[in-house]
Formats: C-alpha cells, sequence, structure tokens
C-alpha cells in the first residue's frame, strides 16, 4: 500500500530526458543535420540569448582506430553522432543538456554555480521509507513516457537519409534500456548479414568512463522525473555474496514458487515487460528494436553455466583488480592482459590478470549469474538489479582513480577499438560526451560511494608514511654516508686551518695590523659567508 501511494504521489511528475531529443526528431533536424533545440528560459537556440550556449559545428576526433571493425560508412554510429547531426548546442560554463537547459553533474541553481556533492549508499542501508521509494521511483519511471526523448525504429537509410523519420515514443525507464541496447548491438549489413565484434561501451576502454554517465544521466532523470534533487542511485555491495542478497521481494523480486525462471508475483517486478531483448530476430530482419513489449522479467540466479562462472566475486578479487595499474593495455579489447578494466569487466581472470576466454568473472559474473534477462547484453538493463550492479562496479573503478589518481593522458588517444579512444563521443548520448570526460574522479562529478567516504585516504598513511618508509630502507646509507661526509669534513677543515696558520706565521712583524679598518672587517665577513 505503501508503495502504491507513493507510485500515485508521484505520478503528477511528467518531465524526463534522454538521447534523441524530441525537438531534434523531425525530418527539418535530420536533413539540416542539426539538433540545437530553443531553451524555454529566452526561447534562443541553446539559450544563446542568455549566455548559456551557442549552436556550432560537432569537431570529431580524428585519432586512428584499432583494428577490430575493419569497415567504414556501414553503422550508424560510426563517427558519432555525424550521420544524424553535425551541428548540436555546446554548452558554455557549468551548463549542461542537448539545449543547454541543464547544470553539469555537481552543479545546481539557476545559474548551476551551487556545488552539491550526493552519496549513494549501500541498498541495505536504506531505511525501510527510503527503500519503498527507491521502488516507487523504478516503478514511476517504467509507467512515464519522455516528453523530451524518442528512440529510433530505424536506421538513417531506412529513413530515406531523414526524409521519413522513424522514432517511438518510449518511458523513462525503457529510454536507458534502449540505449543499453543500441550502443552494444551488432552492425546490420544488409540481407541479413551482421558484424558481431562491435560494441561501443563494452570489451574495450570506455567500458567504464560508458556506464559512469549512463548512471549518472538515468540518475539526473530521477531527480526531474520525481522532483527529488537528492535522489541517488543505491549499490549493492556483492564481495563474498554466496547468494542473490537481493532478489527478494522486500527489494528487488524473489523467485516464483510455480516458474523459478519468473519473478514472484508479490514483487512489483514481476508485472514489468521488457524490451530490445531478441537480438538475433532484429538481426534477421535487419531491423532495430522499436521498443515493443517482449515478455516478463526473466531471472533465476545462481542455475547458470557453472563452468564458466564457478562463483561470485570475491573481496580478494576486487583487492587483485585494485593491484593493477595498467588502466588499459595491448589489444585494449576483450583479450587484453594485466589491465584493470579488461579485469574488473570479466575477461581476464581476477587471480592472474590474464584474458581467458573460457572464464566470466567479475562484472560479468554478475551478469551470468542472474540467468535471465539480464544475462544477455543487449537488454540486460531491463532488470533493475542491472543499475544496483553497476552503481558497485563504478565504485571499484572510482577507487582505483583514487588510488593512482591518473592523468587524462592514461586513458588511451589512439588505437582503441571504435568508439572507445579518448576524444570520442559516447554513443548514443545528445548531448555530446567524450569518454575522457568521464576519467575523472566521482567528487568532481559531484558524488561519492558512502563506504569509501568511511575510508577516505589518511594524509598521514598514504602520503606521509611511505616517504618514512622510503627513508627507513635507506637509513643505513644515509647514516654511512652522514659519518663520512663528517669525517671529510673535519680533515678538509683541519688542513685549512694549518695552511692558513703557516701562512700568517710568515709575514713579517712590521707589515701584521694590529686593527682592522671597518671596511676591511666587513670584506673578510663578506668573503667568509660566500
Amino acid at each position: 500500500m505503501l508503495l502504491a501511494a507513493l507510485y500515485c504521489l508521484l505520478w503528477s511528475f511528467r518531465t524526463s530526458a534522454g538521447h534523441f531529443p524530441r525537438a531534434c526528431a523531425s525530418s527539418k533536424s535530420l536533413m539540416e543535420k542539426e539538433c540545437c533545440p530553443p531553451w524555454a528560459g529566452d526561447g534562443s537556440p541553446c539559450g544563446r540569448l542568455s549566455g548559456r550556449g551557442s549552436c556550432q559545428d560537432v569537431i570529431l576526433s580524428t585519432a586512428p582506430l584499432g583494428p577490430q571493425f575493419p569497415f567504414t560508412g556501414v553503422d550508424d554510429r560510426e563517427s558519432w553522432p555525424s550521420i544524424f547531426y553535425n551541428r548540436t548546442c555546446q554548452c558554455f560554463g557549468n551548463f549542461m543538456g542537448f539545449n543547454c537547459g541543464s547544470c553539469k553533474f555537481g552543479f545546481r541553481g539557476p545559474r548551476c554555480t551551487e556545488r552539491r556533492l550526493l552519496v549513494r549508499r549501500n541498498i541495505f542501508d536504506l531505511s525501510v521509507p527510503e527503500k519503498n521509494k527507491f521502488l516507487a521511483y523504478l516503478t514511476l519511471a517504467k509507467h512515464t513516457t519522455s516528453p523530451d526523448y524518442v528512440i529510433p525504429t530505424g536506421t538513417y537509410g531506412q529513413m530515406n537519409h531523414g526524409t521519413t523519420p522513424l522514432f517511438n515514443d518510449v518511458s523513462v525507464y525503457d529510454l536507458f534500456v534502449w540505449m543499453h541496447y543500441y550502443v552494444s548491438r551488432d552492425t546490420l549489413l544488409g540481407d541479413s548479414e551482421v558484424w558481431r565484434d562491435i560494441d561501443f561501451a563494452h570489451e574495450a576502454p570506455g567500458f567504464l568512463p560508458w556506464h559512469r554517465l549512463f548512471l549518472l544521466l538515468w540518475e539526473q532523470e530521477i531527480q526531474k522525473l520525481t522532483g527529488d534533487e537528492n535522489f541517488t542511485i543505491p549499490y549493492w555491495d556483492w564481495r563474498d555474496a554466496e547468494n542473490c542478497e537481493v532478489c527478494t521481494d522486500e527489494y528487488m523480486g524473489g523467485r516464483n514458487p510455480a516458474n523459478p525462471n519468473l519473478l514472484s508475483p508479490a514483487s512489483f517486478f514481476s508485472s514489468w515487460q521488457i524490451i530490445c531483448s531478441r537480438l538475433e530476430e532484429y538481426n534477421s530482419r535487419q531491423a532495430l528494436c522499436n521498443g515493443t513489449s517482449e515478455g516478463p522479467l526473466l531471472r533465476n540466479p545462481g542455475n547458470h553455466d557453472k563452468a564458466r562462472t564457478p562463483r561470485l566475486p570475491s573481496s580478494a578479487d576486487v583487492e587483485f583488480c585494485l593491484s593493477l595499474t595498467q588502466y588499459e593495455s595491448g589489444s585494449m579489447d576483450k583479450a587484453a592482459n594485466f589491465s584493470f578494466r579488461n579485469t574488473l569487466e570479466g575477461f581476464a581472470s581476477p587471480l592472474t590478470g590474464i584474458a581467458d576466454a573460457s572464464q566470466s568473472s567479475m562484472h560479468n559474473a554478475l551478469h551470468i549469474y542472474m540467468n535471465g534477462t539480464m544475462s544477455q547484453v543487449p537488454g540486460s538493463a531491463n532488470d533493475p538489479i542491472f543499475l544496483l550492479h553497476h552503481s558497485f562496479v563504478d565504485s571499484i573503478f572510482e577507487q582505483w582513480l583514487r588510488k593512482y589518481h591518473p592523468l587524462q593522458d592514461v586513458y588511451p588517444e589512439a588505437n582503441a577499438p571504435i568508439g572507445h579512444n579518448r576524444e570520442s563521443y559516447m554513443v548514443p548520448f545528445i548531448p555530446l560526451y567524450r569518454n575522457g570526460d568521464f576519467f575523472i574522479s566521482s567528487k568532481d562529478l559531484g558524488y561519492d560511494y558512502s563506504y569509501l567516504q568511511d575510508s577516505e585516504p589518511d594524509i598521514f598513511q598514504d602520503y606521509i608514511k611511505p616517504y618514512l618508509e622510503q627513508a627507513r630502507r635507506i637509513w643505513p646509507w644515509l647514516t654511512g654516508a652522514a659519518v663520512v661526509g663528517s669525517v671529510l669534513t673535519a680533515v678538509l677543515g683541519g688542513l685549512t686551518s694549518l695552511l692558513c696558520r703557516r701562512k700568517r706565521n710568515q709575514l713579517p712583524e712590521e707589515k701584521q695590523p694590529l686593527l682592522m679598518e671597518k671596511e676591511d672587517y666587513h670584506n673578510v665577513l663578506y668573503q667568509s659567508h660566500l
């Protein structure tokens, strides 16, 4: 009853944002390749009259790509977003959004000048009212149509290069499901042919920055939808878990006693319909997911392929990941060895750091373990556990960033798989964001994690103690050097004194002054200081 009451109360808030702006889905915008909608505050494109931004040409990166995708000009996602638009809003200062009507992450206020830091918390640390509110927000997002965004149901070619727009409405929640599908779908080559070795958000350097932005935007949309500016996505700390602790009716839905592949009828999520889960069907029809309902949410945690994923990740696995100093390495894909990104994503062993195609560990292990909708990459965001899971994965990424403080040029500038270079724009986001923009601390993006706050760096432990430890190791050498230096100083001092005494004794008595003139005295002092 409480959840139902919260849901009804929140239904009055009806605002959203996502990534094909409704204002840019017309044939005029597509044919002119321009997406610069007016800001409602002053009616000018990109809020230009108020100094919020201006409509500018999209400048694409020219850095070379890796060899994984051998085609050019066959996929709408290449050189994003140039197939659809080559002019978009470029926002000034702390303004952000497809029309510069929002604030950058970590800022708020009418002029986006007020800094803020929100905290993501463990879902088990939420009070009952807080947890119920989170579940109500999810349900509201699932059933509220986005007024600002639509999804394309055909390729740019199928739209006759913009003359016949093909777009559908979508709910706020399903908008993000569609984005996760679109970024990871196969390339359609025609005549039922596809290219599978392509993904603009997985299996390469952009995996962590892309999902970081994805969660931030999802969080931002819930804040707008509900009017709750302090909302944050909770996380599930799955380290050393022996089962799916959140798979209960109290949280994300228990198992249906009549059918273990379905959710319990007592769960809100048992009535959810999923979208974008039939990849092979879309491929055979050379079509895109159009947001049509495709059946109930499936989940059967623990009844998965245990040869591929023997267990859930342990604390030791996480610590090993954090010990890897290289963010990326080698081919910068799922075959990369000793790569923090590849090991955390789950394509390399958390015991050795060596890529292993026969195993799915770390991040991948949770997806496989759920044994249902969440186990297939394109449609995995249908399951709301996806949010809790990726929130915790992002927190591990944050730990690594805080441990090594990498400069932005640690993120690969060139030769990464298509879409993953540092200056590449991330698919399918409009407004535009680069991969490298999110290779920074979460605090710079306005959020933190509760368990990382509890373990803030100790200045002595993390900065001073290492130098003292180094000093301790070289102390015998320093002591020996000091002794040798003292002996040499004493010897040199003695020799100098002896030579000076002999020289003084050699002067005739009548030439030795009884008193020094004042000027001569100062000259002697000056020379001695030198």
